[in-house]
């Protein structure tokens, strides 16, 4: 392997590391975070729901999907930068 391969691989491998660093904390976030200040947030409302139950029962799942989808549109991003997509 040549060492200008070995160069875009390694700077490919940490973009992919990056991006998926922020997704985990985003994850972290709404998974752990968030639900274990849920009673200090039900002080506050949002569209007539408690803004703690809100975020965790609908927030989080809205906001999972979107790291999903993100995420694979960012990593695509990645590939495609060094030529390893599918297309």
């Amino acid at each position: 392997m040549s060492s200008e391969n070995a160069s875009r691989r390694a700077i490919h491998w940490e973009k992919t590391k990056r991006a998926t660093w922020v997704v985990l904390a985003i994850w972290f976030l709404f998974a752990l975070v968030f639900p274990w200040f849920a009673r200090e947030l039900n002080s506050l409302s949002f569209l007539g729901f408690e803004l703690g139950y809100y975020l965790i029962v609908q927030g989080a799942l809205i906001v999972f999907v979107l790291l999903i989808v993100g995420h694979n549109f960012v990593q695509d991003k990645i590939d495609d930068e060094f030529g390893s997509g599918d297309s």
